[in-house]
């Protein structure tokens, strides 16, 4: 399995995870020329945009440690787009969530960082 087959299946996985926790999913893989965003969902009031990352074990640290600044930064420009486009205001709460698979074990860090 590639890594585009990898990500595509920890996606899903993640996708589930969170609609075991009450979020409702919007949108899977919105991408623009601004960037990428694996998950779109609501929690509640919340729009909330999610990164998925997976690391099969802890060798390479955890997946959460990847999205940093650089990786915040292209999300939040995407997820301003998303807003953009969808004539969303900015009344609108939102935040940024990650799932972080370790091996199949998901960890899910609500508002990860701030736009």
């Amino acid at each position: 399995m590639n890594k585009h087959e990898i990500g595509t299946q920890y996606e899903q996985k993640a996708a589930q995870y969170l609609k075991r926790c009450g979020y409702q999913l919007l949108a899977r893989n919105y991408r623009c020329k601004l960037g990428e965003i694996d998950l779109i969902a609501r929690d509640g009031e919340y729009l909330v945009f999610v990164e998925v990352k997976y690391r099969a074990d802890g060798r390479s640290g955890y997946g959460y440690e990847a999205v940093d600044e650089k990786k915040q930064r292209r999300i939040t420009r995407a997820a301003s787009w998303y807003l953009y486009e969808n004539h969303i205001g900015e009344e609108q709460p939102c935040r940024f969530d990650v799932v972080s698979f370790l091996g199949e074990e998901p960890t899910l860090l609500r508002d990860a960082f701030q736009l």
